[in-house]
């Protein structure tokens, strides 16, 4: 039996690197690529932009979906848009909608695991998510597991300041004593005493299982940045010393230490030690190590969770897969176990692709929904 086409959705996005999608029948039609919606203009492009999708395409369309944050102001666009066009407005997570772009994109049917790893996105508890293992198939998702939480001291400012998530590692190791001797000098003693007492009082320290923290971490860790001004200008500092080690020295080995705990959490902070003990010589060769054994940890992960759930699909989502060292170790671990691998590819691994899982994923469960309320035909009586 032919499967209904699924009813035409429009994405608003999310807040970095915005665009909007309409899908029709199940292909995607894309505004341009806005940018981040800190940025009035950004905001009355985007607005621009769906009313353009809108009244270029003229399909009704049967949601409007977006972002869980209510304080996106793609968010606040789609559901005002939603209420003004009398259909619903559709809420996705984050994560969610990064490993339903990759399968919308590459019209994969049955079940798949996805990673997705990123800086943050707004979880379905209200924390702060980023290091994510999903199941999905169609309308229905589970989260399987994610990232050892790391806690933010400061909120947002830790995710600005590097140094701060290094010290957060610290303290979780039962090492935050060494706080304001390591940092005091770079940040200003009074600071990083206070960052410490944050920590022990768990004041303003919001958790969060953000691969892009984990990074930061590490980078704060071996010196490498202080604090950024960029975005992933930490991450992009650690990959750079880890090419320069892999360059020189391919068989370096991964380190010892992640390991996936009984909640099926990958705990990365055994691999810290290594960090913060490593000498001036030995950064580059830490900072690959790190890499290597953030890799191979991942794809375990993926792939304990695609045997005991009967998958052979992998996806990749999230704007930590532009890290190529990372991208490709987890692509050929997985390979190696013999499953299917898919990343994104219009749009990349980041946040400018996400409007597509929002659509698709909005429009799974309407046409579930659907098909639910459908009434059963009766069976004709045989001849």
């Amino acid at each position: 039996m032919p499967t209904a086409p699924l009813p035409s959705v429009l994405a608003c996005g999310a807040w970095l690197k915005n665009a909007a999608c309409l899908l029709v029948g199940g292909t995607p039609v894309w505004s341009v690529v806005h940018g981040d919606l800190s940025d009035p203009a950004a905001c009355v492009g985007l607005e621009a932009s769906v009313q353009r999708l809108l009244a270029d395409h003229g399909a009704p369309i049967a949601a409007v979906a977006h972002d869980l944050h209510p304080d996106f102001f793609s968010t606040q666009l789609a559901v005002q848009l939603a209420s003004s066009l009398g259909v619903p407005a559709i809420g996705v997570q984050h994560h969610h909608a990064h490993i339903a772009a990759v399968v919308a994109e590459h019209g994969i049917e049955g079940p798949v695991i996805g990673l997705a790893l990123d800086g943050v996105g707004l979880g379905t508890d209200g924390q702060a998510w980023g290091g994510e293992l999903i199941w999905m198939h169609g309308a229905q998702w589970q989260r399987l597991g994610h990232l050892t939480p790391l806690a933010l001291p400061g909120g947002d400012r830790a995710a600005r300041e590097p140094w701060r998530m290094a010290a957060s590692a610290l303290h979780a190791l039962g090492r935050g004593d060494e706080i304001p001797s390591r940092f005091g000098s770079q940040v200003g003693e009074a600071v990083a005493a206070g960052v410490q007492q944050m920590l022990i009082k768990n004041l303003n320290c919001p958790q969060t299982s953000s691969t892009g923290r984990w990074f930061d971490a590490a980078a704060g860790a071996l010196g490498l940045s202080v604090r950024q001004t960029d975005e992933a200008e930490a991450a992009i500092a650690l990959e750079a010393a880890a090419a320069r080690c892999l360059a020189l020295h391919p068989g370096t080995a991964a380190l010892p230490g992640a390991v996936i705990d009984a909640q099926n959490r990958l705990d990365l902070r055994g691999l810290m030690p290594a960090l913060f003990d490593a000498t001036a010589d030995g950064v580059d060769t830490a900072a690959a190590g790190f890499h290597l054994a953030l890799a191979d940890a991942l794809a375990d992960w993926a792939t304990r969770s695609a045997l005991e759930r009967g998958s052979r699909d992998v996806c990749l989502g999230g704007g930590c897969f532009f890290n190529r060292i990372l991208r490709e170790r987890v692509t050929e671990c997985l390979l190696a176990a013999q499953l299917r691998v898919h990343r994104p590819i219009d749009k990349g691994c980041g946040d400018a692709g996400l409007a597509l899982g929002q659509a698709w994923i909005a429009a799974q469960q309407l046409a579930a929904t659907t098909a639910q309320e459908q009434p059963t035909k009766e069976a004709e009586p045989c001849a």
